[in-house]
């Protein structure tokens, strides 16, 4: 990483956009009382950095008809990993997946219409490895950004 890339200035931008990233560069630049082409150019260099990965909308799954949600831990069998990783891709249900430490290697997010379509899912990896799945009962802290300080 560059050296000063996380100044006062590109930590103050970042703690506004995860606020809000939808806010526009003249109103960042209004906020933080620079010029917009600063702004601009400041998030441009963040983003060729790596340091911003990107924008994104929140969706609610349950106004989309998917209203269960069920971690998934997967523990795969001898040579499967690579046609697990293939088959979580193209899963849709399949909404994050990770690769873990400990027995299990996988542990994936899946959302679905109802508990039956968990069973369709769960179905498609137990060929490649033994799940254990917990149903999300509810969200007390909601996924959030990393912290700046």
């Amino acid at each position: 990483m560059k050296a000063g890339l996380l100044d006062d200035l590109n930590t103050r931008i970042l703690r506004e956009l995860m606020a809000d990233a939808r806010l526009r560069t003249t109103e960042l630049a209004r906020r933080l009382g620079v010029s917009a082409p600063t702004i601009r150019e400041r998030v441009t260099r963040l983003e060729e950095a790596g340091v911003i990965r990107g924008y994104r909308l929140e969706v609610d799954p349950a106004a989309l008809g998917l209203p269960v949600a069920a971690w998934v831990r997967l523990r795969p069998g001898p040579g499967q990993i690579p046609k697990i990783i293939e088959l979580a891709a193209r899963t849709p249900e399949v909404v994050e997946c990770h690769r873990i430490s400990g027995e299990d290697c996988f542990l994936m997010r899946v959302q679905v219409a109802a508990i039956a379509g968990l069973e369709d899912v769960l179905d498609k990896f137990l060929v490649h490895g033994q799940t254990t799945s917990s149903f999300i009962v509810s969200t007390p802290v909601p996924p959030r950004s990393v912290p700046l300080d």
